[in-house]
C-alpha cells in the first residue's frame, strides 16, 4: 500500500512540475513581450538618449 502512495505522490509532483515550467515559460514571454512593447513605444531620440537603437529592441528585450 505505501509503495502505491509513493509512486501517487511522485506522479502528482510530476505533474506540479510540469504546471510549474509552463507557468515560468508564460512569465517569461509575458515580460519579453512588454519590454519589447515599452521600448518599442520610445522614439528615437529617447532611444538615442538610453544608448539604444530600435535594432536593439529584440536583443535587450530577449535579455542577450
Amino acid at each position: 500500500m505505501s509503495t502505491i502512495e509513493m509512486n501517487n505522490s511522485a506522479a502528482v509532483g510530476g505533474v506540479g512540475n510540469v504546471f510549474a515550467k509552463l507557468f515560468s515559460m508564460l512569465a517569461s514571454w509575458n515580460d519579453t513581450r512588454v519590454t519589447r512593447r515599452e521600448l518599442s513605444r520610445l522614439s528615437d531620440r529617447e532611444l538615442d538618449d538610453i544608448g539604444l537603437c530600435r535594432g536593439d529592441i529584440e536583443r535587450i528585450a530577449r535579455g542577450f
